[in-house]
C-alpha cells in the first residue's frame, strides 16, 4: 500500500489529508500545520476541491474514497453522501432510511466515526430536536459548515426544517 499525507489550511484550521493507493482514507482537523507530508497528484485534486468548497461555491466532491470501517459504518457513511449541500437531516431520519429507527444510537456512533468529514458530510446531521449534536471537529466547526452552506446566515439554519 502506498500512503501519502498532505495538509491544507482551511478557514477551520489545518486539514490533514491521508491517501492510501491514491484514494482518500482520512481527512482530519488539526490545530497545527502538518509538516511531514508527502504530497502527490491526487492530494492536489483534493486540495483544489476543498478550496472550491470553501471559497468558490463547490457543492459536490468528486474524489475517490477508501472507506475503512464496519459494514454498518460504511452504510451510514454512504447514506451521508446522499445529503445534498445545505440540507439537514436527523440521526433518526438516517436510521429510518437504513430500515430500523431503533438503530438511531448506532447511526450516531457511526456518524461520529466518519474518517472523512466535510467530504462525507456528517456535519449535515442534527438531533431530532434540531439541536447540534456531536462533531469530531467540535460543534463550532459543525455550526460554521452549516452556516457556510446556507449562505452564512448564522442563527437561521433551522428555519427550513
Amino acid at each position: 500500500m502506498d500512503t501519502s499525507i498532505d495538509c491544507f489550511e482551511s478557514p477551520l484550521g489545518f486539514l490533514k489529508i491521508t491517501l492510501v493507493d491514491d484514494q482518500l482514507t482520512k481527512l482530519e482537523f488539526s490545530e497545527l500545520e502538518i509538516t511531514d507530508t508527502s504530497p502527490n497528484t491526487p492530494s492536489k485534486k483534493i486540495i483544489l476541491q476543498l478550496k472550491e468548497y470553501f471559497y468558490d461555491g463547490r457543492k459536490v466532491f468528486d474524489i475517490p474514497l477508501n472507506l475503512i470501517g464496519t459494514n454498518f459504518q460504511k452504510e451510514v457513511w454512504t447514506e451521508l453522501l446522499n445529503i445534498k449541500f445545505g440540507e439537514l437531516i436527523s440521526y433518526k431520519n438516517i436510521a429510518e432510511k437504513l430500515g430500523d429507527v431503533k438503530k438511531i444510537r448506532a447511526v450516531g456512533t457511526a456518524n461520529g466515526a466518519n474518517p472523512i468529514p466535510i467530504i462525507i458530510p456528517c456535519h449535515r446531521v442534527i438531533g431530532s430536536n434540531n439541536n447540534l449534536i456531536g462533531y469530531s471537529g467540535g460543534l463550532w466547526r459543525k455550526q460554521w459548515l452549516i452556516d457556510h452552506e446556507n449562505g452564512g446566515l448564522s442563527g437561521s439554519l433551522f428555519d427550513k426544517l
